[in-house]
C-alpha cells in the first residue's frame, strides 16, 4: 500500500508506493487506481510522458493546460532526482500563487500528485535524470500555457542558482503570473 502525505496545498499529495526488494532486485506497484480512489483520489489517466534531462540544472516549467483540457499529473522519477514544484493558479483560491516543492528521486521512490488548477515545474538535481508522469487529458497546444519560473510574485526558492539553470526558449518567454491566463 502507498503512503499518501499532504503537502500544505489542498489536493497536492506526495505518494510513496511500497517497494519490496531482495537479492534479485525489487517490485513496486507504482499506480493502483482502486487504492488511490479509496484515499479520495479518483482520476483516469490517459497519457504517460517520459523526459530525460542530461545535466543537473535543467528546469522545465512552470506548465499547465487551461480548461476544458486541464490536466492532473502524477509525477515520479525513475533515475536521478528533481525538485518538483506545484503552484496554485486558481485565482479564487485562498492559496493563489502559493507553491510547494518536494524532492522526488529514484532513491526515495516518491511521487507528486499535481491537480488541475496548479502549474507544474521541476529542476533536475542530478545528471541523466528521467521523469515519468501520467496525465488525465491529452496534450493540447491551444490550451498549453507557461508561467515564468522566476516570477517574483510566486518567489519559488529553487535549490540551484539561476546562472546554473538551463531552460527552453518557451520557458524563457513565459509570462508572469499577473499577466497569465489562469483558472477562475
Amino acid at each position: 500500500m502507498s503512503d499518501i502525505r499532504p503537502t500544505g496545498l489542498e489536493g497536492v499529495l506526495e505518494i510513496v508506493p511500497a517497494c519490496f526488494g531482495d537479492a534479485r532486485g525489487f517490485f513496486s506497484e507504482t499506480y493502483n487506481a482502486a487504492r488511490l480512489a479509496e484515499a479520495g483520489v479518483d482520476l483516469v489517466f490517459v497519457q504517460d510522458n517520459h523526459s530525460l534531462s542530461g545535466r543537473r540544472g535543467v528546469l522545465r516549467g512552470l506548465h499547465y493546460q487551461l480548461p476544458p483540457r486541464a490536466q492532473d499529473k502524477l509525477v515520479r522519477v525513475v533515475r536521478g532526482a528533481i525538485f518538483d514544484v506545484a503552484v496554485d493558479i486558481r485565482r479564487g483560491s485562498p492559496t493563489f500563487s502559493r507553491w510547494v516543492g518536494v524532492e522526488l528521486s529514484a532513491e526515495k521512490w516518491n511521487q507528486l500528485l499535481v491537480p488541475k488548477g496548479f502549474a507544474h515545474g521541476f529542476v533536475t538535481l542530478a545528471e541523466n535524470t528521467e521523469v515519468v508522469y501520467k496525465v488525465t487529458d491529452y496534450y493540447s497546444p491551444e490550451h498549453d500555457r507557461s508561467i515564468r519560473y522566476d516570477d517574483p510574485d510566486i518567489a519559488i526558492d529553487w535549490p540551484i542558482a539561476s546562472v546554473d539553470l538551463q531552460l527552453s526558449e518557451k520557458d524563457l518567454a513565459a509570462r508572469h503570473l499577473a499577466e497569465a491566463d489562469v483558472f477562475p
